[in-house]
């Protein structure tokens, strides 16, 4: 690696995340990369969110806005020049950091992907873990979310007029900008615990009233993104065909996904039409 060090900012919005946020932050200071700063944007958690952040050595910024402004906001106040973006459920492995960094800076990479896998108990919770594996290496779905911090800029950021999809928005604008994206092989484990079916249909509705605002500005490439069939399943089958249980449920639950989030999307627009 080069001898100059930047130093990276790990931004982490959250609210009521104290159950989790603790792996996650223990398992950034754990990073074999020593130059890291954490900027936890915490909009106003009843728990004790922002006091184990705080003990654990981070930057604590209380902020009610929603989570790409909560991004947008913790790179402005970060010193690094280059933005990690790490949700509060999620626990890096020890050289995601140093890996993304050396990308940066001997490959001259601009954004970096680190596959995500998904980690739980129950059922349901191997089959969102599939679907993770699944999804590994499929360009329409994976995210850089290791950024320099200029590129990021650049670009303008998160879009904070979107609630669901500014992930993928942000990407979009990278690629189309030309910067170099890059990937690495350590991972980072989502764990979304002991997941139920009520859970994702839950998320789900709400995912559907909140993603039509992504759908009409990347109509084409969102159409493709929200398949029930993505074409990363078809290219993995065998993998499918080692987990049989665990594949049969993970179409139910994307056939059960679709339904519901179209659901979200006909309610979000009722509801919209109903202000106007």
């Amino acid at each position: 690696m080069n001898d100059e060090r930047p130093l990276v900012s790990v931004v982490i919005p959250t609210k009521n995340s104290a159950a989790t946020i603790e792996t996650c932050l223990k398992s950034i200071k754990e990073q074999t990369y020593p130059d890291i700063e954490v900027v936890v944007v915490d909009k106003f958690s009843t728990d004790e969110t922002a006091e184990v952040a705080k003990d654990l050595g981070s930057m604590v910024i209380k902020s009610g806005v929603m989570r790409s402004k909560a991004r947008n906001i913790g790179v402005e106040k970060a010193r690094g020049e280059l933005a990690f973006f790490v949700d509060s459920d999620m626990e890096l492995t020890p050289r995601v950091v140093e890996k993304c960094v050396e990308k940066i800076l001997n490959e001259k990479a601009d954004a970096v992907i680190v596959p995500e896998l998904s980690v739980g108990e129950g059922f349901w919770a191997g089959c969102m873990s599939l679907d993770k594996l699944m999804c590994i290496g499929d360009s329409l779905i994976e995210v850089a979310r290791f950024l320099n911090r200029k590129a990021f800029e650049a670009v303008g950021g998160y879009d904070e007029e979107l609630v669901a999809g500014e992930d993928w928005d942000l990407q979009t604008r990278i690629e189309k900008a030309g910067y170099k994206i890059l990937r690495v092989n350590p991972v980072i484990l989502h764990h979304v615990g002991d997941l139920s079916l009520k859970d994702i249909l839950m998320k789900k509705t709400q995912y559907g009233k909140t993603i039509m605002t992504y759908v009409k500005k990347h109509p084409q490439k969102a159409r493709k993104q929200l398949m029930v069939l993505r074409a990363s399943y078809v290219r993995h089958w065998r993998v499918l065909m080692r987990n049989p249980l665990h594949a049969l449920g993970l179409f139910v639950m994307r056939l059960i996904e679709y339904g519901v989030a179209g659901i979200g999307i006909l309610s979000g627009e009722s509801n919209a039409c109903g202000r106007a």
